[in-house]
């Protein structure tokens, strides 16, 4: 297994969870490398189903040393509820560990991403309201808070009151909305760091002996890779890259250490918010698809806009991210479906476009072209076997691995953990 970064390949919401989950079975240490509480891992498993929205999918296993990494932007009060559920359910999270560099998401974080949301009304970028934009914003500007900071009390007051005075300010003056409490925060927050200060450590280490000495170690992605804010659909795009390369500055591990890197992939697209997605069904087989595979947020609970598969983003998902194979979920879904279409390339203004897209002026105007295969009749969600697949759900895997030069070594043909096909038997995992 050696050091495996998994990733999402499209605009998040894959499936990523599952296949942790899945991964995680055979690893010693899975750390989340990127994004906050605004990305859901939805995982099945013997403990029940879970939501993780911070924790990462590996801490059901016992052998497992979970990591939030400093990559990561955390909110206090989701952790700690996080883990209150985890306790409730019998899970063990005595493993889990917080980088100390890991910076906190503060209330006045969530209280400007939702006032600046209003502010744009009908240019909203569509966040989900949790201060993950704000935070990573204060991170650049130097200006943030440390989950580190949380061990010393007076360390934390003097970095929160000079936030809070600049905070006030804008709140206030800009905004003009009442100031918020340093004496509130201050307390609330200290709370949180007596919850947590079990948790809190220098965390790069660990991942970095544990790739030393040749253990499995799984580095894990949030939200996918075309909102990456430098190469996705900018601006509708997430605060923190999700990309492979993000794993190494958000774990502090070295890029060559990193052996493996698997891209999630659905069988078809969805997308949760406001952006471009030149697939995308505004008709009956878009609701038949969202119908039939749930797809509603596991974060906000929002209906996902869904369409058929995008070769052209895939391909370029396929690039910047490096990936070496994919695991393709959610085949399942087009059961029962006479015939399944890919977008292969784009039209613009009479050009066809092979390649994706910088300027979403451009994007928004592009219209797929589609090819169209051959689906098939029969439930696949019982099949182990590759081999046993029907003849029209091969040859559509054949195709993407075609159009996006990537070997499929997974496939996913159920919600359950036992639902997935090896392509390739002897694909290591």
């Amino acid at each position: 297994m050696a050091v495996i970064v998994i990733v999402g390949g499209q605009w998040g919401d894959e499936g990523k969870g599952k296949i942790i989950d899945l991964l995680a079975e055979k690893a010693k240490v899975v750390a989340r490398f990127s994004g906050g509480d605004n990305a859901g891992h939805t995982v099945i498993n013997p403990y029940g189903e879970f939501r993780l929205h911070l924790v990462p999918s590996g801490i059901f296993y016992p052998q497992v040393t979970c990591i939030i990494s400093n990559g990561v932007a955390i909110n206090p009060a989701v952790l700690l509820e996080e883990i209150d559920d985890l306790h409730n359910h019998g899970v063990d999270t005595s493993r889990l560990f917080i980088s100390d560099r890991a910076h906190l998401i503060m209330p006045y974080h969530t209280l400007f991403d939702a006032l600046e949301e209003e502010r744009r009304s009908k240019r909203a970028i569509g966040t989900t309201r949790r201060g993950i934009g704000p935070a990573f914003a204060d991170k650049v500007a130097r200006v943030g808070i440390r989950a580190g900071y949380l061990l010393d009390k007076d360390t934390f007051r003097g970095r929160l009151s000079a936030a809070l005075e600049f905070k006030n300010i804008i709140l206030t003056k800009v905004y003009q909305v009442s100031p918020l409490s340093l004496e509130e925060i201050y307390d609330q927050y200290c709370h949180y760091g007596e919850q947590l200060v079990p948790f809190i450590r220098e965390t790069s280490s660990i991942i970095r002996e544990a790739a030393t000495k040749g253990e499995p170690v799984l580095l894990e992605g949030a939200q996918g890779a075309l909102l990456d804010p430098d190469f996705g659909t900018y601006p509708y795009v997430t605060s923190s890259s999700p990309l492979a390369g993000a794993s190494c500055i958000g774990t502090g591990l070295g890029p060559r250490e990193i052996n493996r890197v698997m891209g999630i992939f659905k069988a078809y697209n969805t997308r949760v918010g406001a952006g471009p997605m030149p697939t995308e069904l505004k008709d009956e087989i878009g609701d038949l698809i969202r119908k039939k595979a749930r797809e509603y947020g596991a974060t906000t609970g929002r209906p996902r806009r869904c369409g058929w598969f995008d070769a052209v983003a895939g391909r370029f998902s396929v690039e910047i991210n490096g990936l070496s194979d994919i695991a393709l979920t959610h085949l399942d879904v087009y059961d029962g479906f006479s015939s399944i279409k890919i977008c292969t390339a784009y039209k613009f203004k009479g050009e066809v476009l092979t390649s994706f897209p910088s300027d979403i002026a451009i994007l928004e105007k592009c219209q797929p072209v589609y090819e169209e295969l051959a689906g098939w009749q029969e439930s696949i969600s019982g099949i182990r076997n590759f081999k046993k697949l029907p003849a029209g759900a091969r040859n559509y895997m054949s195709r993407l691995e075609d159009l996006l030069s990537c070997p499929i070594s997974l496939v996913s043909v159920g919600p359950d953990r036992r639902q997935i096909i090896l392509v390739t038997p002897s694909t290591p995992l």
